[in-house]
């Protein structure tokens, strides 16, 4: 115990350990407020309340948990920015309605390289799910899209977009709140041409094949966010590629000068 009350000393003595709601609350409103962005750790599909139940994690996934898990103000929260693959995947068990058991999975994972970094097991791999996106819009209220990995896409003939789903051959509003029942729906695929092109050096927007624009705005358009606010396109191996970094479509990702805190809803 003696040796464990040096270091709680030492953490306090830093000022490493404090309260973190009077901390970040001083930051949004002091004399000089600065801009906080808030990152989920999961997925919102893994929420403890919203996700896959019984498949999810033991906590707030959701633009919720910024509030339970800092205890900051919603009054506070100027962006909502949701975090998406350009194709659909998952790690460990639970429903996956577009997930691909045939050599398509296999290449978007080959080429996604979709392995733990940890562990290195093979995560499952599918279509995106643009129904599931939607409803992921509906519990965090995304006010732009952040769409990462849309090079994978492109040796691909033909992709295809989840936009409903249907149970007991009937059209559905919302995903099964019941893991097995979200098991047996059949998926209503939306397919687009793909681009069959290289875009890894291509770091604006209007310089993407026409085919790969098209593809962006669809999902714009299904997932209902506003009007040019698909931010960025991440594409590239590594942060320091030319097309890893902000492809910037309309406004800024934090901008003004008055305190704003923005948060990355993670979607998968």
């Amino acid at each position: 115990m003696e040796k464990y009350r040096k270091y709680a000393d030492v953490t306090w003595s830093l000022g490493l350990v404090r309260n973190t709601a009077r901390y970040l609350h001083d930051a949004l409103t002091g004399p000089n407020p600065k801009n906080l962005l808030v990152e989920g750790a999961n997925g919102t599909l893994l929420d403890i309340d919203f996700g896959t139940y019984p498949y999810v994690t033991s906590s707030n996934c959701s633009v919720g948990g910024v509030l339970t898990g800092l205890g900051i103000s919603p009054q506070r929260i100027s962006d909502v920015i949701g975090i998406v693959k350009a194709y659909g995947g998952r790690v460990g068990d639970g429903p996956f309605p577009t997930e691909l058991n045939d050599e398509i999975g296999n290449k978007l994972r080959e080429i996604g390289h979709e392995y733990g970094v940890t562990t290195g097991r093979p995560r499952r791999c599918g279509w995106l799910d643009v129904f599931l996106l939607k409803y992921s819009n509906v519990i965090n209220g995304f006010t732009k899209l952040a769409l990462t990995k849309l090079d994978v896409l492109d040796t691909f003939e033909e992709i295809k977009i989840a936009v409903s789903y249907k149970l007991n051959n009937m059209l559905i509003q919302d995903p099964p709140a019941c893991a097995s029942k979200l098991a047996q729906v059949e998926v209503v695929y939306e397919v687009l041409p793909g681009w069959k092109e290289s875009i890894q050096n291509i770091t604006q927007f209007d310089q993407l094949p026409l085919n790969a624009r098209k593809y962006v705005q669809r999902i714009e358009e299904l997932v209902g966010v506003p009007s040019n606010c698909v931010d960025w396109h991440g594409q590239g191996k590594k942060c320091s590629d030319p097309a890893c970094q902000y492809t910037v479509k309309s406004s800024t990702l934090i901008s003004g000068s008055i305190a704003h805190l923005s948060v990355l809803s993670v979607i998968t």
